[in-house]
């Protein structure tokens, strides 16, 4: 080979501007005949390996490798790319780097002596069958070829869905197209080779189906349910004696031909049985016509015709009935003379066997006949199964059909239950205006599905958008009072408007409505609408009775005006190095003076520069909590800090037993502190802080001590 290129998508770029400018190489010296043939070991190591004893590995099933390589030739004369010289910029080249991105496979390409270029496709088994499918298509030059076989054959090429036809196509890199009926002759298109590959496959194809023979018999269309047989029983059997497929063509389908297909001679006989059946039911049949009720023709037809068939069983005679859309009512029996009788018989016993009925029942009461869930209906289906019970909307009446006894019996029950309903039940529609309907329905249902619970009714409401006063109740009567008092309660409701400061909103209603729920609980027939925050509107309405409105906006105006007291807000100003002491330790100053204050007292944060105090509250409890922190700051501010170093182990004998002497030294020194180092940590330095005569003072007395 004089060059061979190895294409993944990391190395194109290489290939791009390597093989431009690198020439192709002379062709190397043939190998010796040691290097092509070199001598084989003197044991063999699978023969070694067959001898040793076997172990419990060796139960292990060799796995599959999941990676498969095929390599095929396209000569030079079928080539579409010749030109190999510039192969790094080529169209060919192009070709096989999309081929890579599109199936995932490995391409390797060379050029022989002659030119032809042999390509190696490695892979998954998918990946490599539409890789190799691809590069046959758009790199090696397409021919195309006919193939005669008969047209009754091409079923046999195309396969179940078209699968069989998609295989020979993937397998043979080709394209086939199937001709009309009309035209025997089969389309291929492809390299010489799939062309050649795919000709043998659709010939051997057409060479099966030559063994087979195809034959169609007329048939007069009343006879074939003489030869198929109840339940098809007649025509398996001749299927399977005699090997041949039989095709009758079903009831539905005006056709009068039966096909029959496969080997000749058994084919022959399958004939010769049918031809000798259809002679036979031809001199012996005898027909008659007999009325009966359109209605009950589906009672002699019987579930997926199960009847007819019956019927064909028991007594040798067929039964053909007129088609559904037909007004006829004309059934016509064909069979021997002296089994007609019996036949008849039948059939008016299946048409007789089956009744209609219907009972009398106002609409609105059906959904109580059918129960919740359909559960009363249930006791009566589960009893007589084949009973088909039907209700129309809008009508009166329930429909009962099945088997003669069990409609007496459902509708005897069903009778039973109208009578009870009616007479412990009723329906009525009252005028309520449409605006209080959904006051009448409550939050979420709560009105409406009370009173649904509690007199097992049925409520219908119009929607909204009709504007109807109309509500219609089907039940107990004792609903329609109560929903009468709840319209007569509405009717006195009024509505009030609360005129609150939007900031109050979110504070009335609390954290997670805390607060609402609160005046909920204690005025539950007052409907409170806030305004949504984003209309920055101060408008809260009220709405339900009278007195309870009334109430429910002077316990809220009394509640507004608490917010406005407690919203005196006045800020402070303090040291930032002073914050910390107002807090005290574990927050104690600050928790303090907002317990006895009453009031809220917000620091600025840590990080923040800023030393503004802001407390809110009742404005004498803000001013009170002022003067305690101011008071804090100047104390602060006339207070000093000195250090003073002892030996650490004199620290106990100055604090003294209970700390008797340091406290008798606070005491007298006006409130100074004094802070000693944390016993075990070895330091020697001490802390005396307050005023600053104070604190020479004590350090004095310290120092003597």
């Amino acid at each position: 080979m004089s060059s061979v290129a190895v294409l993944t998508q990391e190395s194109f770029a290489e290939h791009r501007s390597g093989l431009m400018q690198q020439q192709v190489k002379e062709e190397k010296d043939p190998p010796t005949y040691e290097e092509a043939f070199p001598a084989l070991p003197e044991k063999a190591p699978c023969l070694e390996a067959a001898r040793e004893p076997a172990g419990p590995w060796s139960k292990i099933r060799p796995i599959k490798a999941s990676v498969i390589t095929q390599v095929f030739h396209v000569p030079l004369e079928e080539r579409k790319y010749k030109d190999m010289n510039q192969f790094g910029e080529s169209e060919q080249a192009k070709i096989c780097l999309d081929i890579l991105q599109k199936t995932g496979a490995h391409l390797e390409l060379s050029l022989a002596k002659d030119q032809g270029l042999s390509i190696m496709v490695s892979g998954k088994l998918e990946a490599v069958t539409k890789a190799r499918k691809q590069i046959v298509t758009r790199l090696q030059t397409q021919a195309s070829a006919t193939v005669a076989i008969p047209k009754e054959h091409h079923r046999f090429v195309i396969g179940k869905k078209g699968e069989k036809l998609q295989d020979l196509k993937l397998k043979t890199a080709t394209k086939m197209q199937v001709p009309r009926p009309d035209d025997p002759s089969n389309q291929i298109s492809g390299t010489k080779e799939g062309i050649e590959k795919a000709r043998h496959k659709i010939l051997l194809i057409s060479a099966e189906q030559d063994k087979h023979a195809v034959e169609r018999l007329d048939v007069e269309k009343v006879y074939h349910l003489f030869i198929a047989g109840p339940y098809n029983k007649l025509v398996r059997e001749l299927m399977q004696d005699t090997g041949t497929r039989i095709n009758i063509p079903p009831p539905s389908v005006n056709k009068t031909e039966i096909v029959f297909t496969g080997e000749k001679k058994q084919l022959a006989q399958a004939v010769a049985r049918v031809k000798k059946i259809y002679e036979e039911k031809k001199k012996k049949t005898t027909t008659i016509a007999v009325e009966v009720k359109k209605s009950q023709h589906k009672y002699v037809i019987g579930p997926k015709g199960s009847s007819l068939q019956e019927i064909l069983e028991k007594t040798g005679v067929s039964v053909e009935i007129p088609p559904t859309d037909s007004s006829l009512e004309t059934l016509i029996l064909r069979g021997e003379p002296e089994k007609l009788g019996q036949a008849l018989t039948e059939v008016y016993a299946k048409a007789n066997s089956f009744a209609v009925s219907s009972v009398s029942a106002p609409s609105w009461l059906h959904r109580f006949i059918i129960g919740k869930k359909g559960q009363n209906l249930a006791k009566i289906t589960q009893q007589m199964p084949k009973v088909h019970i039907k209700f129309t909307g809008g009508e009166d009446n329930i429909t009962l059909e099945g088997p003669t006894e069990d409609v007496h019996v459902a509708q005897e029950q069903i009778e039973a239950m109208v009578k009870d309903l009616i007479s412990r039940m009723d329906y009525a529609e009252i005028n309520v205006d449409h605006q209080f309907h959904r006051h009448l329905i409550g939050k979420n249902g709560a009105n409406i599905n009370r009173i649904k619970d509690l007199y097992k009714v049925s409520v219908c409401i119009p929607p909204d958008n009709e504007k109807s006063n109309l509500i219609r109740i089907e039940g107990d009567p004792q609903a329609e009072k109560e929903l009468l008092e709840l319209n007569s309660c509405m009717e006195n409701e009024r509505t009030a408007d609360l005129i609150i400061e939007q900031k109050f909103h979110r504070l009335i209603i609390g954290q997670k409505g805390e607060w609402i729920w609160k005046i909920w609980e204690k005025f539950p027939e007052v409907i409170i609408n806030f305004p949504d925050p984003a209309h920055k509107s101060d408008i809260v309405q009220l709405r339900g009775p009278n007195n309870e409105v009334e109430k429910c906006t002077e316990y809220m105006q009394k509640m507004v005006a608490d917010l406005v007291e407690n919203s005196f807000s006045i800020s402070v100003l303090i040291c930032k190095q002073f914050h910390k002491n107002i807090i005290g330790k574990g927050g104690a100053n600050i928790k303090k003076i907002r317990k006895e204050s009453n009031i809220k007292i917000d620091l600025a944060a840590k990080n923040s520069n800023s030393e503004t105090i802001v407390i809110t509250g009742k404005r004498a409890n803000c001013e009170a909590a002022r003067h305690r922190i101011l008071a804090i700051q100047k104390e602060l501010a006339n207070s000093t800090e000195v250090e003073v170093s002892l030996p650490s182990k004199l620290h106990n004998s100055l604090i003294g037993a209970k700390g008797r002497f340091v406290c008798s030294i606070v005491e007298e020194c006006g409130g100074v502190h004094v802070y000693f180092p944390t016993k075990g940590s070895g330091s020697d330095t001490m802390t005396i802080r307050g005023p600053a005569q104070g604190v020479e003072k004590a350090k004095k007395q310290l120092l003597h001590l």
